[in-house]
């Protein structure tokens, strides 16, 4: 049993000994990823937290644990309630909570390699009201009693090969190249692993579930870049593909490279809401011409081309073959009442495998039965393992990494019959669900004005959900992508090519949960597009079966009716040719009209 209060004091004790009244304990990693590796699993060394979003605030003689919606309840139970207070951070943000606990003249340190600049900076203006100080500490002091720490990842990093990226690195180089010149730009410090994998055309696999190699970049405006990673993970091969124009340097040397393009006093962009505090520091210092603004190359990421769609939409029949092969095999288990959490995710997992393109889940995956599926985010394991028994509904949300793309479903199944206010519920979320697969909307329309959409049916009697509505989604690569979505607070405008998913919800603590999530591409309908305004929507990429038993058809429009009909026979012609005789009956039955 992991001793956190051991770990909690052992860090108190490093801050008294520095002179420092509190610390700051980010998720993140310092290139500001969602997946961390288990060398930067900071915030489970000390509360036990196995989430992926959380942040610790350390005082001398109090704590905080800060989560958003989606992991409330799974920090309710896996936080000491001795050792820290938890909060939902939508509702006490840590920057309130400090305004309220930090003393006049407390000297809180933080990791300036693990925060954004963004975010320090609005930390420091909260603290500054009653005249704390937070101050940029030169080490990490989790880092200084963590004694058994992993080491930094070393796995190799291999080439994404041009039948799946769609456009070379050389290319995606020279078109980024052109914009910085167009902007009078010398250079861009590229921070996010994601970007680099996506301009390089490389895969890795540092952190868990999404294929990266954790590395800096600078590309210059003359199309160079030097790319700061460990060069034991790079192969012969891929060195000689990446040509003469991409320069690999050891990660140590990144901050001098940062030095000397103040020293050139180069005019440099940076993401200051994506790049680490410490970067834009060492920046500034240095005497570098600062332009913030977005990573050149999340758009570019974001709006996929046709032969990454093409992936996309390949992976997605593929991954829909698998699920209707575990849900045909589900229901024949259930009769003996011997199925768990765990052995239906292992099980799925195996029908997944079996595709040479499959690499692994593009997260951990969510497999509640009963009470479990109400925490947005749960994990089963050998301890909270439950059988699937009558009565129950089971909320299975998965996806997996296909080398031609990433994939996110989830589905919500009756064990045994359900309740009317099981059906009524679910067939709210499906009202929503639809409603926003067939919007049509303009062009220059942000995520937030759509989501009110998916939650009209639940508000109507007063209910609602604690997460946003969809998320972007990469094409080999993470699946929760920027900066798109579909949230009250997402103001990007969804342009073609990008994707998202369409996942609202309802839960029920410790009785129930409910989401249906598809994954959608933006596409133009050319047909409605006027001469002044193009008109865009969505196309549903994911192809899995909605359980028609949870479906209260009465509350349906004919409009809905018909959406969900030719789903359905969009989804039996798509996956029919990929299953074998045995899941057969069960997809016909399973996308029957209503």
């Amino acid at each position: 049993m992991t001793n956190y209060t051991a770990h909690l004091q052992a860090l108190r004790d490093a801050l008294t000994k520095a002179g420092f009244g509190g610390f700051l304990v980010p998720m993140e990693d310092e290139y500001q990823s969602e997946y961390v590796p288990e060398s930067a699993q900071r915030i489970r060394f000390l509360s036990g937290f196995t989430g992926s979003a959380g942040f610790i605030t350390v005082l001398k003689d109090k704590a905080a644990f800060f989560t958003d919606g989606r992991y409330t309840l799974q920090a309710t139970q896996q936080v000491p309630p001795d050792l820290y207070a938890v909060f939902d951070s939508s509702i006490k943000p840590s920057s309130k909570w400090l305004e309220e606990n930090a003393g006049k003249g407390m000297k809180i340190a933080y990791d300036p390699w693990l925060h954004t600049a963004d975010s320090i900076d609005r930390l420091k203006k909260s603290l500054a009201k009653n005249g704390a100080e937070l101050i940029a500490a030169d080490k990490n002091f989790v880092d200084t009693i963590w004694y058994d720490r992993p080491a930094p990842p070393m796995q190799p990093i291999h080439a994404y090969e041009l039948i799946y990226s769609g456009k070379s690195a050389a290319d995606k180089r020279t078109n980024l190249a052109e914009e910085l010149k167009k902007q009078n730009l010398s250079a861009a410090v590229i921070t996010d692993p994601a970007s680099i994998a996506w301009l390089l055309n490389v895969r890795g696999n540092d952190v868990p579930n999404t294929p990266l190699p954790l590395s800096f970049a600078i590309l210059y405006a003359t199309g160079k870049i030097k790319w700061f990673v460990a060069r034991a993970k790079i192969t012969p091969d891929l060195e000689q593909q990446l040509g003469s124009q991409v320069r690999i340097e050891d990660p140590g040397q990144f901050p001098h490279a940062l030095d000397q393009l103040g020293k050139e006093e180069m005019p440099v962009r940076i993401d200051a809401a994506e790049a680490a505090s410490a970067i834009i520091d060492r920046l500034k210092m240095a005497g570098a011409k600062l332009s913030l603004g977005d990573d050149p190359c999340i758009l570019p990421k974001a709006c996929k081309n046709g032969t990454e769609l093409e992936g996309m939409r390949s992976a997605h029949r593929r991954d829909g073959a698998a699920l209707s092969k575990f849900f045909a095999w589900l229901e024949k288990e259930l009769i003996t009442g011997t199925v768990t959490e765990l052995s239906a995710e292992e099980k799925l997992s195996e029908f997944r495998s079996a595709n040479n393109l499959y690499r692994g889940p593009s997260f951990d995956t969510i497999a509640g039965a009963g009470g479990h599926g109400a925490i947005v985010h749960y994990r089963a394991t050998t301890v909270s393992n439950r059988k699937l028994e009558p009565g129950q509904l089971f909320l299975l949300d998965s996806g997996g990494q296909y080398l031609d793309g990433t994939t996110d479903v989830t589905r919500t199944i009756a064990v045994g019959a359900p309740t009317a206010e099981m059906r009524d519920r679910f067939t709210r979320v499906l009202k929503g669900h639809i409603a926003l697969a067939a919007i049509r909307f303009p062009e220059g329309t942000t995520g937030a004005e759509l989501d009110a959409l998916a939650r009209q049916h639940l508000w109507a009697i007063g209910l609602d959900y604690n997460h946003g509505t969809g998320h972007g989604v990469g094409n080999y690569l993470g699946v929760h992508e920027g900066p798109q979505g579909i949230s009250k607070r997402n103001k990007v405008p969804l342009k073609p090519g990008m994707v998202v998913s369409n996942e609202p919800g309802y839960y029920q603590a410790g009785q129930y949960g409910i989401r249906i999530e598809n994954l959608q591409a933006v596409v133009e309908f050319a047909e409605l597009t006027t001469a002044d305004r193009k008109m865009l929507g969505f196309e549903t990429l994911t192809l899995v079966p909605i359980d028609r038993r949870l479906i209260d058809v009465a509350m349906l429009t004919n409009d809905e009716r018909a959406w969900l009909n030719n789903y359905h026979t969009r989804v039996r012609e798509s996956v029919r040719p990929l299953v074998d005789a045995a899941t057969v009956p069960w997809l016909l039955e399973a996308t029957k009209a209503v």
